[in-house]
């Protein structure tokens, strides 16, 4: 793991269209509650069967609802050989610190309208 990364951070990334995986690690149905647009859901208790789907990434990004089950997640993907070449980082403050200062996305219940709507996380 190489340390934590500031919420401002992860926006720039993304709003740079930066080579990075945001990984939210809670469970799907908090996932589907509300999540940063963009990211993808490994659950936590998933993350050991699936860590060889981050082999070969630059940066990776975990995220969770207050910063701390991330930095879990971030050590194990980085003890992975196959992210030796790769950043990986835990969000600071979680989702809880970005959903205030940007909000979340919550993906639609099936809706035609492909537009998701942007919500405060609690």
């Amino acid at each position: 793991m190489d340390g934590e990364i500031s919420p401002d951070e992860v926006k720039d990334l993304l709003e740079s269209d930066a080579d990075v995986r945001i990984v939210d690690i809670r469970d799907e149905a908090a996932y589907e509650h509300s999540h940063i647009p963009g990211s993808e859901n490994v659950p936590f208790h998933e993350l050991t069967q699936r860590v060889e789907e981050f082999e070969g990434e630059d940066h990776i990004v975990t995220v969770c609802p207050h910063g701390k089950a991330s930095v879990q997640a971030a050590q194990l993907i980085g003890s992975y050989e196959g992210t030796a070449d790769a950043t990986v980082e835990s969000m600071a403050g979680g989702l809880e610190k970005y959903g205030l200062k940007f909000g979340l996305v919550r993906e639609d219940d099936g809706d035609s309208d492909d537009e998701a709507d942007v919500e405060s996380p609690f």
